[in-house]
């Protein structure tokens, strides 16, 4: 039988926080509003200083509280902040679903992630379920480059099993692989002349960007591998031939020998189709994020795979191609998986999520902390 949570008690707090406006480096309203609820559950709360090392108006959220029982200590996490358009967000339900106007996203990402986390707190403890040490990490910009997690100093956190409520797919769903990504920025100079008047002085850096695009392998490489060229910036006027050009691209492989082989074709076809026109190019790798690889022999898989078939869940283990605070963290130790949380179209105005997929996400938390 499901371990029991307050379902209406859930419902409405989801949708009081979808309405606290919470963008990226902008969640002070967020981190306000989760401080005294996590205070009135008994955690010792602290803000980092993430914030200010970002340039945003809030730090990530540590909140701890210590067990009543001997077990390793786990860790639940969720990010507060959200892609545009997310201000002003009118929550909806319809037949089941929880979604927007219309004019917004939802923010189901990662809003459910924190309202399952907090209800399944609240119910542990109604419950009288013991429980080891419990660490929750509530994130500041996650979205657009896991800056929060980046600034976090991991050595506040003890746990020895993470768990990050932030994936699509339903609940069950167990991220184990992600892969690591590497960022590439080249700046091409051309030479400028006049279009009009004596063009053939010129050598137009948006062409030979655009040559290198063509000799460029992009797109899905494998089933392990990605890469994109996402940003093109230069010229200052149509009447002159542009000299210089911006790129900003990325790669990204579960499988770090593909992914160093694909960022450097990458730096290759810029620097040699650069070369073939007399023109100069200045390359920057960097590494974004590590990967991250567990199986069943880690225990937190097999306590997620315990606790999903104790509810009656149909595990499902899966690896992603996105880069999460997950990559983060297990990068400092903590071994750590992403929960599918149920929730559909995220990033866009028809982000939605069943109301049943929340009950389930804060059912499957609770009965996470019930195993341990």
């Amino acid at each position: 039988m499901p371990m029991q949570i307050n379902k209406q008690r859930l419902l409405d707090e989801f949708l009081e926080l979808v309405q606290i406006d919470s963008a990226s480096k902008d969640e002070r309203l967020m981190a306000d509003a989760l401080k005294p609820k996590l205070e009135a559950l008994g955690f010792t709360v602290t803000e980092d200083d993430a914030g200010a090392k970002i340039g945003g108006s809030a730090g990530n959220l540590i909140a701890v509280l210590e067990g009543s029982k001997e077990a390793p200590t786990l860790l639940f996490c969720a990010h507060m902040d959200r892609v545009e358009p997310g201000r002003g967000i009118k929550p909806i339900i319809e037949d089941g679903m929880i979604k927007s106007d219309g004019t917004t996203i939802l923010a189901a990402d990662d809003v459910a992630g924190i309202a399952a986390i907090l209800e399944a707190v609240r119910s542990a403890q109604e419950q009288d379920i013991p429980h080891g040490r419990l660490e929750l990490l509530f994130t500041v910009a996650e979205e657009g480059g896991l800056f929060g997690a980046k600034s976090l100093d991991a050595s506040r956190l003890s746990a020895e099993a993470g768990f990050f409520l932030d994936s699509g797919g339903p609940v069950g769903t167990i991220v184990v692989q992600a892969p690591a990504q590497k960022n590439i920025s080249a700046t091409i100079h051309g030479r400028a002349a006049h279009a009009g008047v004596a063009p053939e002085n010129g050598i137009s850096a948006i062409l030979v960007a655009a040559e290198a695009l063509t000799k460029m392998k992009l797109g899905r490489i494998d089933a392990e591998t990605t890469a994109n060229i996402g940003l093109i910036q230069g010229g200052v006027a149509t009447n002159i031939i542009p000299d210089r050009v911006e790129m900003k691209g990325e790669a990204r492989s579960r499988d770090p020998e593909k992914l160093e082989r694909q960022a450097q074709h990458m730096v290759e076809v810029i620097q040699s189709t650069c070369a073939a026109h007399g023109v100069e190019a200045e390359v920057v790798v960097g590494d974004s994020y590590n990967s991250f690889r567990l199986t069943e022999e880690d225990y937190v898989v097999q306590l997620a795979l315990r606790a999903a078939k104790a509810l009656g869940l149909e595990p499902r283990i899966e690896s992603t191609g996105g880069g999460s605070d997950a990559n983060i963290i297990n990068g400092r130790g903590i071994p750590s998986v992403i929960l599918g949380l149920g929730y559909t179209n995220v990033h866009t105005t028809d982000e939605a999520i069943p109301i049943q997929q929340l009950e389930a996400a804060a059912q499957y938390v609770l009965q996470i902390i019930k195993e341990n």
